[in-house]
């Protein structure tokens, strides 16, 4: 771990070019810079996105969009533990820029620990097979 980050968010890192042939199926394409600080510390990182792809360095420089957050926001938000779009609504993190990047980033965080499928519930509550 280094500075501002967590284990949990350099692993969540490490993985997103793994991971993006599966979460990014869609037309997005750009860069995302991402400031996440702690105190007066500020990491930076930036996750270049096509489809199927996720390319990600600790460089600073133009970005089609900006996150700005605390450390244990981001740590919150990569454990499942924190939702991307309630902490923008709370005030508790920034953002600028092309959304379409931050809606398609926000698809690499876990769901909330007890989150489930509405339509699976529906399919309980009436007996319907899945």
């Amino acid at each position: 771990m280094t500075g501002a980050t967590t284990e949990a968010t350099e692993r969540f890192f490490a993985t997103l070019p793994a991971r993006a042939p599966a979460v990014l199926r869609g037309p997005v394409r750009g860069t995302l810079q991402l400031r996440i600080t702690t105190g007066n510390h500020s990491e930076h990182w930036r996750v270049e996105m096509a489809p199927g792809s996720a390319r990600v360095t600790r460089e600073t420089g133009p970005a089609d969009a900006y996150w700005f957050g605390s450390a244990d926001l981001f740590d919150q938000l990569v454990t499942g533990r924190a939702h991307g779009i309630s902490s923008m609504l709370r005030n508790e993190s920034t953002f600028t820029g092309d959304v379409v990047l931050f809606l398609a980033f926000r698809r690499f965080f876990p769901e909330q620990p007890g989150t489930r499928d509405p339509r699976a519930v529906a399919r309980e509550q009436t007996g319907r097979p899945a």
